[in-house]
């Protein structure tokens, strides 16, 4: 495994364009295999984020440069939060309207960004804002169960959250995005102990565990991380909304859920909306954070 992550730093581009795109696959099967066990939202959470601290810690030993800063810290917390809220509500409500209520993340940012870093939000931002916003409210016209009603609450948060961890990425300068999301899933680990013994998985429950452990969140952030370094940043945000875009179609394939006509209203706005800002800010600033679930 180690020999395939230090292949993709002697990649082409080209590949390195597929390594991204494979993280991005794996990204967007955390709906389904969420919706897949029959466990509390926070077991679920803190398992799979302890199996994938494990797993990154090994693969990426004496690679990791830990610096223990306020953005590092406060970072791992909101990946925590993010990691929490994301699968709460990935179990209360559809797996699209977690992704995609999720996937306005960088609006957030963008204000988050002007309030903390004095970023001027120029009027298109504003625009883009207003667009994101709107399509928001439309998932919330389906006819939802109170129950639903919180789960779109959680993935809005869970959107805030990671605007926040990104905007924490921002804050450090050459920053690894590896040390902060191994110090989050730690941090969720902990804060899920008091769940992890109201029922034992069953041994299909550690199977799916152990896959998005490993695979979904581990594997994935090494090489998106890795590869990510040699291509076009522009390229990696328009592949990344293959996970948007794919996770609720799994969903839809393997267990027949299908969001609402609002909610596909939304998330066409909001995706859309979304792609549209980060073309244009990566075209001005060429940078990009994984995200991922």
């Amino acid at each position: 495994m180690t020999k395939a992550i230090s292949a993709v730093k002697i990649m082409q581009p080209n590949r390195a364009l597929l390594y991204i795109a494979f993280s991005a696959i794996l990204w967007s099967t955390s709906g389904l295999f969420i919706k897949l066990i029959d466990l509390n939202p926070l077991a679920i959470a803190g398992l799979r984020s302890a199996i994938a601290a494990i797993f990154m810690l090994l693969l990426m030993r004496g690679l990791l440069q830990f610096n223990w800063t306020f953005p590092q810290i406060s970072g791992a917390l909101a990946y925590a939060l993010t990691m929490i809220l994301f699968v709460s509500a990935t179990k209360l409500t559809t797996a699209a309207n977690a992704i995609l209520l999720q996937y306005t993340a960088p609006v957030f940012t963008a204000l988050l960004g002007a309030w903390f870093l004095k970023e001027k939000v120029t009027r298109f931002d504003w625009i883009i804002i207003g667009t994101v916003l709107g399509g928001m409210f439309l998932f919330f016209f389906d006819r939802l169960s109170l129950i639903g009603i919180w789960g779109n609450i959680m993935a809005v948060g869970s959107g805030v959250t990671l605007s926040y961890f990104i905007m924490c990425m921002r804050f450090q300068k050459n920053a690894s995005p590896i040390e902060t999301v191994i110090l989050g899933n730690l941090t969720t680990m902990l804060i899920c102990i008091p769940f992890y013994f109201q029922q034992l998985p069953t041994f299909i429950d550690w199977t799916i565990l152990f896959y998005m452990g490993i695979l979904q969140i581990g594997l994935s952030f090494v090489i998106f991380s890795t590869a990510i370094k040699y291509v076009a940043a522009l390229d990696a945000v328009l592949i990344q909304t293959l996970d948007p875009l794919l996770n609720p179609i799994w969903v839809f394939l393997v267990i027949g859920e299908a969001p609402g006509r609002w909610a596909i209203a939304g998330g066409i706005i909001v995706i859309t909306a979304v792609t549209i800002r980060n073309i244009f800010a990566n075209i001005k600033t060429p940078k990009v954070v994984p995200v991922g679930h």
